[in-house]
């Protein structure tokens, strides 16, 4: 595996699923920031009606639309064969593909993952125990709380200033160190 962090504010995305495991999937993108979703949903939830809102396209999506996406997720499909069909229409178009809880049909994996504002942290285990990954992530949401949104603001802020000093990279480096040290904040 390759860690790597998506702007999916970017991406065409195209969600496929049902049940709780979509309505999972669509909030952990729309927490991402993603702007550009079209979820597709045979039977689905009164909660993930609303969530989705004009997102929702209809049952599943044409060929022009899944050559169209940058990655495709695939969430809570009971039918194997059709999940695997899927995947594998939308690999066909060079697309990525995560559909979740199926390894074999993965390109990606989606790791647990801890936001606190821009601050993001993730916990992977290549999939195979995302119970462990999940009980990691819990450990570090106790670690890391609220505040670390502001703090990395914060640090944001004073490195904009220091680079407007004209200050190196590995000065820039050295300096928010100190200053997370001065702060405390990992003491």
């Amino acid at each position: 595996m390759f860690p790597v962090l998506l702007d999916v504010s970017r991406l065409q995305i195209v969600l496929i699923g049902e049940g709780e495991e979509a309505e999972k999937r669509l909030a952990l993108l729309d927490a991402a920031g993603a702007a550009h979703i079209s979820l597709y949903s045979a039977l689905p939830s009164p909660a993930l009606v609303m969530a989705a809102g004009e997102r929702l396209r209809g049952k599943r999506p044409s060929d022009a639309v899944l050559k169209a996406a940058g990655i495709v997720f695939i969430a809570g499909l009971p039918d194997e064969a059709e999940a695997e069909m899927l995947a594998t229409k939308a690999r066909e178009y060079g697309r990525l593909v995560n559909t979740e809880d199926r390894k074999p049909l993965c390109d990606f994996h989606v790791p647990s993952m801890m936001r606190r504002g821009d601050l993001v942290m993730t916990v992977s285990t290549g999939g195979k125990s995302p119970g462990m990954a999940r009980r990691l992530r819990r450990r570090l949401e106790a670690l890391f709380g609220p505040e670390w949104a502001e703090r990395l603001d914060e640090l944001s802020r004073q490195r904009d200033a220091w680079r407007a000093e004209g200050l190196s990279i590995g000065e820039l480096a050295r300096r928010a160190d100190a200053y997370i040290d001065e702060k405390g904040w990992l003491s």
